[in-house]
């Protein structure tokens, strides 16, 4: 039986599991579709309460219930919310980050897709946490409707998704201000990702950066309350979603 933790392609993985293991250093170079490389450093995924932006800390104040964290990564929010009492189950997709939070101190971790049913088996949850863009893990807006519906599966009655997201219309400015679309082409919002650790490569995969507009109408035809609860000066804003009682 193999080891998860060597596992390959698991990019984000390894680069967590180096970290955890003291090379302080780790960096991902992240490859998208809008932008150039960027460097990612592990660290980011450790960081304290404090080190948090301001609509992380929000949404964490406004957690309640049996928690489901959503694409976890080294498990920064499940640990703070442990020390809060909360009860949370982990789950993110990759073996590494899995192994990772195990060895952290995460109680309750698994390792899933998004959509995978298993998640929807059992117990269900008053709080979904999506948070570092974590709406973008449903990966484009035929996925963002699937989720909506499938989210009904994990959720409480009166249970909540608290997810962030961003507006990158402004990645789409020309030098007078105006945005310039290929309007027959996709949703500007949905990007194509890769991560490489060192000489691994991982597989791209879909992104979705949701403007609030689209988020509403798509939320609120799913059945959803929606409610923003704060915005920061990068466009990125913390929504809630809420389904009645």
């Amino acid at each position: 039986m193999s080891n998860p933790e060597t596992t390959a392609p698991d990019p984000l993985g390894h680069a967590l599991l180096a970290y955890q293991q003291g090379q302080l250093s780790a960096t991902l170079a992240v490859h998208s579709s809008v932008a150039d490389e960027e460097v990612l450093p592990a660290a980011y995924f450790f960081r304290s309460l404090w080190e948090m932006p301001e609509l992380e800390r929000t949404a964490l104040e406004q957690c309640h219930g049996r928690v489901l964290d959503l694409g976890a990564g080294a498990g920064c929010h499940a640990l703070e919310l442990q020390t809060r009492g909360f009860v949370v189950k982990s789950v993110d997709i990759s073996p590494g980050a899995v192994a990772v939070m195990q060895q952290r101190g995460v109680r309750e971790v698994a390792c899933h897709d998004l959509f995978d049913p298993a998640l929807a088996q059992g117990e269900k949850f008053d709080t979904l946490l999506m948070l570092m863009n974590g709406l973008g893990l449903v990966g484009t807006l035929a996925g963002l409707e699937r989720f909506l519906h499938h989210a009904k599966s994990l959720l409480n009655p009166g249970g909540q998704i608290l997810a962030t997201s961003s507006d990158i219309s402004y990645m789409y400015e020309d030098e007078d201000g105006a945005l310039v679309f290929d309007l027959n082409g996709s949703y500007y919002g949905e990007v194509t990702y890769s991560m490489q650790y060192g000489t691994e490569q991982g597989a791209e995969f879909g992104w979705i950066f949701a403007d609030p507009s689209l988020l509403q109408d798509y939320a609120t035809a799913a059945g959803y309350e929606v409610e923003f609860l704060e915005e920061d000066e990068h466009q990125q804003y913390l929504v809630r979603l809420s389904l009645g009682f």
